[in-house]
């Protein structure tokens, strides 16, 4: 087991490879936000559906899973 789990130095890049599409995921999460929000709001639910616009990816989870 490594004594350090992050080490500073040249290896800076390999170290921070993981991070780098985080941007990109916020992103899509946000169109999909947008999407969401434009849909509940024209089902008329108001206040209901810009919540439901926040929480969208747990209502695709539910159907997946068939919940």
């Amino acid at each position: 087991m490594k004594k350090y789990l992050f080490k500073r130095g040249k290896d800076k890049e390999e170290r921070c490879h993981c991070h780098r599409h985080c941007g990109s995921c916020g992103g899509v999460y946000f169109l999909g936000f947008i999407g969401a929000l434009i849909f509940y709001l024209q089902a008329g639910e108001g206040l209901l559906g810009v919540l439901k616009a926040l929480v969208w990816p747990v209502f695709i989870v539910m159907k997946l899973l068939g919940l």
